[in-house]
């Protein structure tokens, strides 16, 4: 049975306002970053007046605490959707490409690496805290199994594989891509993909 089943019509339609509030929040953090976006922002995004966006977030930093911890929570039931067969570098893609089509669709604020408030401010919020360390020890767990069975280079250290892994998912080369060049959403995906798992050089070309 799904959630709306076992809600009733009011909280139903509570719910869905409050997905709403989040998508919209998702856009403007995309567009503005958390410093320029306000609550008004929100409310106006969404059609409904502050004071209702209040009954549902009491503060800016609450709303975008909770649309860090859905973005985390994606990506965790992406890792769980994942076909039996993929090797621990074949999972590491295709979560790689979910965030990747994600962020070209304004659907990705990457505010921890935005500003140190903001670092401070998600480090205090326990839900986002519990579920990052989760998402981190599975995909440490995948790195680690990559590295053991020769998919990855054995010589470089997980942290460091680990850790260029997620500068992937927030390169600036995306936006620069999608601005500037003829690209569409499947050939940037693509390109950044074969960036990360492939590197620049030819077999030929490895010094």
């Amino acid at each position: 049975m799904s959630i709306f089943g076992r809600l009733s019509f009011k909280d139903q339609a509570f719910k869905l306002r409050e997905d709403a509030i989040l998508d919209a929040a998702t856009r403007t953090l995309a567009a503005k970053g958390f410093d320029l976006m306000t609550m008004d922002d929100v409310a106006a995004e969404v059609g409904i007046s502050k004071p209702s966006l209040y009954k549902h977030f009491k503060s800016k930093e609450d709303l975008v605490g909770e649309v860090m911890v859905r973005l985390v929570d994606g990506a965790l039931e992406q890792l769980e959707a994942q076909p039996a067969g993929l090797t621990p570098a074949g999972r590491l893609r295709a979560l790689l490409e979910w965030a990747l089509r994600v962020r070209l669709g304004g659907g990705l604020p990457f505010l921890p690496s935005t500003s140190p408030h903001v670092r401070a401010m998600l480090t205090r919020n326990l839900r986002y805290v519990t579920r990052v360390l989760k998402l981190n020890k599975q995909l440490e767990g995948l790195v680690d199994e990559a590295r053991r069975n020769g998919e990855f280079n054995a010589d470089l250290p997980t942290d460091v594989i680990l850790f260029s892994y997620y500068a992937r998912s927030c390169d600036p080369a995306v936006e620069y891509l999608q601005l500037y060049s003829k690209m569409d959403t499947d050939a940037i995906v693509e390109s950044m993909l074969k960036v990360c798992f492939d590197g620049l050089c030819t077999a030929s070309g490895h010094r």
